[in-house]
């Protein structure tokens, strides 16, 4: 008895493993090569492999010529080479196999943008959110690029409000966050870009930091008078970005402004190895000299500024207030009247109070 359901149980394994390796056979064979091409050439696309990518894609196309999601594969790939007017005929084919598909519509949009045709991107990116609208997809690139459109044409609201549906259907998109930033930095809402700055940084992986957010965050607290948090976002950003004179500036100002001057003039200092006929340097330099109350070097580097730049109304004024706290006072109203002339309105209060 005991003989007799043991073969029955080894039996039953023999057939259940039969008829699941069956099933593996008729599941295998079922997936057409040109599709197990795509799957894998699609797990190199999203490792950025693109060039291993590319000829599993043409051997795919080979074997179906209307598979029209290869032709949109290939076309990302050549979007992220730069390789625009090929993407642009594969995209081409993919939409006379099958026309009024988002995806192609929505690459095409992208593909217009960075070849700077803004025009014909509006028009793929609109129908192409129309399209989901309807069929009800949830994608929130689609709506990044609208608001890059709309920032490029300065429909900043239009470009808020896109950022805010990219947001709403990916809520970690860093990308979107710091985009709805800059569009605050160009309203002057510089409260509100802070804002929106703040929460793409604290998305961000410490492998792979937008160093940009940091810079247009420093603005944006230089413009509301926090120099303190301006010269930090400035510092992490020079980290990164060491030999860039204009940051070195910005920091510069910064610094002036919290009344560090001597750190100023350490910045300024590299700046000017950096670039030696930056009238703008010189002049921050000579201001921070001054503040030091160092005169006669302050003097110096404001005549340099001069030199460089003769019209240069803000280095008048600021040689004005040197040459004032130097007891100059003809020396001082003369650069102020020079300031004057050439349109600054602080010079113009400051000949009416102290020249006149």
């Amino acid at each position: 008895m005991a003989n007799k359901l043991c073969k029955r149980l080894i039996l039953g394994l023999i057939f259940c493993c039969f008829v699941s390796f069956s099933q593996e056979i008729i599941i295998k064979d079922s997936v057409p090569e040109y599709q197990e091409l795509y799957i894998k050439a699609s797990k190199l696309v999203d490792s950025a492999k693109y060039k291993e990518a590319l000829p599993i894609l043409k051997k795919a196309l080979k074997l179906k010529p209307d598979f029209w999601q290869a032709y949109n594969k290939r076309a990302f790939i050549q979007i992220q080479q730069k390789e625009y007017k090929d993407a642009e005929k594969d995209l081409i084919k993919s939409e006379l196999i099958l026309p009024q598909n988002f995806e192609t519509l929505k690459l095409k949009g992208i593909n217009f943008y960075f070849n700077n045709k803004y025009k014909e991107s509006k028009g793929s990116i609109d129908t192409a959110i129309t399209i989901a609208n309807e069929e009800k997809i949830e994608d929130a690139e689609i709506y990044y690029y609208q608001a890059q459109l709309m920032f490029k044409g300065k429909s900043y609201k239009t470009a808020i409000g896109a950022c805010e549906s990219a947001i709403e259907f990916n809520k970690k998109y860093i990308e979107a966050y710091v985009l709805k930033g800059e569009v605050r930095f160009a309203m002057k809402d510089y409260n509100y870009a802070i804002k929106e700055l703040s929460e793409g940084i604290k998305l961000m992986k410490p492998e792979k930091i937008d160093y940009n957010a940091y810079k247009l965050r420093a603005k944006s607290k230089f413009e509301i008078k926090d120099f303190k948090g301006a010269v930090t976002d400035w510092s992490i950003y020079i980290d990164a970005n060491p030999n860039e004179e204009l940051a070195l500036v910005a920091r510069a100002a910064a610094k002036i402004n919290a009344n560090d001057n001597s750190g100023a003039i350490v910045d300024l200092d590299e700046a000017i190895k950096l670039n030696k006929k930056n009238p703008v340097s010189y002049c921050y330099r000579g201001v921070a000299k001054g503040g030091n109350k160092n005169n006669t070097e302050a003097l110096k580097d404001l005549d340099f500024a001069l030199k460089l730049k003769f019209d240069y109304a803000e280095a008048y004024v600021q040689r004005a207030y040197i040459k004032m706290a130097s007891k100059d006072k003809h020396g001082a109203c003369d650069d102020l009247k020079k300031a004057e002339g050439l349109g600054n309105e602080l010079a113009l209060k400051l000949n009416e109070q102290f020249c006149k």
